[in-house]
């Protein structure tokens, strides 16, 4: 079983990037577990070189250390990552915990009103030595009205995008003789905002 943590950069109530997430969590196909990670308003400031990290801060080690790979969603503040998330991922980087992590971002945001936390991301993934899957980064522009009551999000597009980015995520995790690359051909019309990149290998990011 493949386990995938989801981790938000939102900690607003009712956060569309949250509920894309927690739409991931019921599209994972049965070979993959998820975990939404729900500590971010509750993790205290990164402290360099901290001897006895909180219970929170070790909470969150063990659950990054022991899954498989990581899918982030963030809304971008002031032109970078919002604060809690930075300091989440500063944890996790002091840590070493990201060290060869197969990670990806989905991004529910049109184009350019996110770029900045998006290249934040990218920079704090590589200097924790995570491997970032571009083939399985994809962006599917919503509103804030596309969450429902139960904090999902019934889009039939963004429901595609991640019945395949989910398999793809556990396939970068599977041993090299298991792992195939994702294919997006059959996508490549229906998600015009996908951002596809050649396939890249397990050991380099960029």
């Amino acid at each position: 079983m493949t386990r995938i943590v989801l981790i938000s950069g939102s900690t607003r109530d009712g956060s569309l990037h949250t509920a894309a997430l927690r739409t991931a969590a019921r599209h994972a196909p049965p070979d993959v577990a998820t975990i939404l990670y729900d500590g971010l308003r509750t993790l205290p400031a990164y402290v360099p070189g901290a001897t006895s990290p909180s219970a929170a801060v070790m909470l969150l080690k063990h659950c990054v250390e022991t899954s498989h790979a990581l899918l982030f969603a963030t809304p971008e503040y002031a032109g970078s990552l919002p604060g809690s998330l930075k300091n989440l991922l500063d944890w996790l980087v002091d840590a070493r915990a990201l060290d060869g992590k197969p990670a990806a971002w989905l991004s529910v945001s049109p184009p350019g009103r996110d770029d900045g936390a998006r290249a934040t991301l990218e920079t704090a993934l590589d200097h924790g030595n995570a491997q970032l899957l571009r083939s399985a980064c994809i962006r599917v522009p919503l509103g804030p009205g596309a969450v429902d009551g139960q904090g999902l999000i019934g889009d039939p597009q963004l429901h595609r995008a991640l019945q395949d980015m989910l398999p793809a995520l556990a396939r970068s995790a599977a041993p090299p003789h298991q792992r195939q690359e994702p294919s997006w051909q059959a996508y490549s019309s229906v998600y015009p905002m996908v951002m596809r990149r050649p396939p890249e290998g397990r050991h380099h990011r960029r």
